[in-house]
């Protein structure tokens, strides 16, 4: 396979549709085949030699069908949405399109900007698939799932064990003393009890699901109590400052494996991350998962979610080929591919799951067990034709909140007034 080349061309191709917002690139993809003869099936996704279901879905379908070269079209993580909207609107051929949310997913399908994927979801088995609902736009389908994650607790066993905590059927409130409990020294060598990534998501994604709220509504009350305690969090320096994590691009990842952060509420995405860098040496950290805190003591986890599919591109160059792609994808070869580096299928069945808790070094205990079955997995965000638009409202407001330039009530209240106002 030809993987590291084709990584340094996509590299230059992705620049070139960057720049230019449209076309499919240069070389040999110009004519959509390559010196060999070979179909190319263009795929944008981000951040490639990091994020390793990519190489392991793209060299598990050249293994069996040879006669198609995949080509990544490698994007910054942090810039994905914005520059895939850029090459759409400008009219650019890169066959597949990786959907990273439902959010991108509803904005391009609603724009007409993906091609109809309606005949491939009616040969599906549907009983064995999670996370395809949410591709369902007035009946139609515009991609197909691969990866349906959904949010659980990792957390650090050195620096949690000492504190004898039961992590089990943890509330809010026990977490947040708990959080308090770990968190040790200054400056360089301070340890944070527990880190929330800058998104919205671990305040008012878990406040919708734990609640019942809706996050369409125009009516955002039930943020409050969520809101409440991550800014205790932070005041009490148990946390890191959102304007501090925001403004160094602090992530995840990093502060977990460098044994910074106890506990961080996080994607199941990021068992395989983890499980690459300590298999590449990168980080040392021991760690586990956990459920996700509860608002509500009624002894069921519920937590909230979101697939990551792919899709064709209705102005894809070689859409047949992007199409078998796709299916493949996510389907049950697909989904065996990602469970064996720890990711989590949209497609689903025993030798699946027995494969994903059979990867080296993944946490197999009864606590991981309980976090990998949650009773109730709720949709990160709701797909409708305002999704996108009241996403931006909703993030814009948090950041005022988190960084303390509006209070709680403030922020919720223009939350509830922009949503009526610029949306509904």
């Amino acid at each position: 396979m030809r993987k590291t080349p084709a990584r340094a061309l996509t590299a230059a191709v992705a620049a070139t549709l960057l720049a230019a917002g449209c076309g499919g690139g240069g070389g040999d993809s110009d004519s959509g085949t390559t010196s060999d003869g070979r179909t190319v099936v263009k795929i944008a996704l981000w951040n490639y030699d990091t994020t390793p279901e990519f190489k392991a879905l793209i060299e598990g379908f050249e293994a069996e069908n040879p006669k198609i070269d995949v080509q990544p079209v490698d994007i910054l993580a942090d810039d994905y949405a914005d520059k895939v909207t850029t090459m759409l609107a400008g009219g650019d051929s890169t066959d597949v399109l990786t959907m990273k949310n439902v959010t991108d997913y509803s904005r391009y399908a609603t724009r007409g900007q993906l091609k109809s994927l309606d005949s491939q979801v009616k040969a599906l088995d549907k009983a064995s698939y999670s996370g395809l609902e949410p591709f369902d736009i007035d009946g139609h389908y515009y991609a197909l799932p691969y990866r349906h994650d959904f949010w659980v607790l990792f957390y650090n066993k050195a620096l949690v064990k000492p504190t004898g905590a039961d992590l089990s059927n943890l509330s809010w409130a026990e977490y947040a003393s708990l959080a308090k409990e770990m968190t040790k020294g200054k400056g360089t060598d301070k340890v944070y009890g527990t880190y929330f990534q800058t998104w919205r998501s671990p305040v008012q994604a878990i406040a919708a699901a734990q609640t019942g709220g809706d996050q369409l509504s125009g009516d955002y009350g039930f943020f409050k109590d969520q809101y409440d305690l991550a800014l205790d969090l932070q005041k009490s320096g148990a946390m890191m400052p959102f304007a501090t994590a925001k403004s160094q691009k602090v992530q995840y990842k990093t502060v977990f494996e460098s044994g910074k952060v106890g506990m961080v509420p996080m994607g199941s995405w990021l068992a395989a991350a983890l499980l690459d860098d300590k298999a590449k040496g990168v980080t040392d950290v021991d760690w586990g998962i956990a459920p996700l805190p509860q608002i509500k003591a009624d002894g069921k986890t519920t937590t909230f979610g979101s697939p990551t599919a792919f899709a064709v591109n209705k102005k894809a160059k070689n859409s047949a080929a992007a199409e078998q792609f796709v299916t493949w994808a996510s389907g049950p070869k697909g989904a065996a591919a990602i469970a064996k580096i720890g990711l989590v299928p949209s497609y689903t069945g025993d030798e699946v799951m027995k494969a994903y808790f059979g990867v080296k070094g993944m946490p197999s205990d009864e606590l991981a067990a309980k976090a990998m079955k949650p009773d109730n997995v709720n949709l990160e965000m709701p797909v409708s034709d305002r999704t996108a638009d009241i996403n931006q409202i909703l993030d814009e407001e948090h950041e005022l909140v988190m960084t303390g330039e509006k209070s709680v009530e403030k922020g919720i209240e223009e939350m509830n007034k922009r949503v009526k106002s610029e949306v509904q």
